[in-house]
C-alpha cells in the first residue's frame, strides 16, 4: 500500500502486488542487487478530479542487510484528466521513482519505504504535464 501527496494538492491511494525475482544479480559480500515486478491499482484524487491508475513495474533494488535503495521505470493507464488544468494527451504514461526503506519484523516480512515519483508521457505527445508524487509505502511479505 502507497500513500502520498502529488502537484496540485492530489492525494494518492495505491494498492501493489509484489512477485520478487529470485535470482541475484550480483555475488558482492553482504551487498545484493535483485529486483521484483510490481503490478499496481491506484486512485488520484484532488478537489477538482479523480484519476484512476494501473501500472506494471519492474523495479531494481540495491540491498544492505535490511536497507535498500531502489529505481524504476514502468508503464501506467491514467485517465487522461488530473485537475481542470492539468490534461495528460494520452493514457499510456511512464512512471519512474527512486525510493529507499527497510525491512524489519519477524523474518524482515515488513517493509517500510519512501518513493519520490513521476508520471509523465515522455513527451510522446503534447500536452505533458506530468505529475510528481512523494509516497510513504508499508508492505507485508507472504513469502
Amino acid at each position: 500500500m502507497e500513500v502520498g501527496r502529488g502537484d496540485d494538492r492530489t492525494s494518492l491511494l495505491r494498492l501493489a502486488l509484489r512477485d520478487p525475482w529470485h535470482k541475484r544479480l550480483t555475488s558482492v559480500p553482504a551487498w545484493r542487487l535483485t529486483g521484483y515486478w510490481e503490478v499496481s491499482a491506484g486512485v488520484w484524487d484532488n478537489r477538482e478530479e479523480s484519476t484512476a491508475d494501473v501500472g506494471v513495474t519492474p523495479v531494481f533494488r540495491v540491498e544492505r542487510r535490511a536497507f535498500y535503495a531502489e529505481a524504476a521505470v514502468g508503464f501506467h493507464l491514467v485517465s487522461r484528466q488530473i485537475s481542470a488544468a492539468r490534461v495528460f494527451s494520452t493514457e499510456f504514461q511512464f512512471g519512474d521513482h527512486f525510493g529507499a526503506g527497510f525491512r524489519f519484523g519477524e523474518g524482515e516480512r515488513y517493509d517500510l519505504g519512501m518513493r519520490v515519483q513521476h508520471i509523465s508521457n515522455g513527451h510522446l505527445r503534447s500536452p505533458n504535464p506530468g505529475i510528481n508524487f512523494v509516497l510513504v509505502r508499508l508492505q507485508y511479505s507472504l513469502e
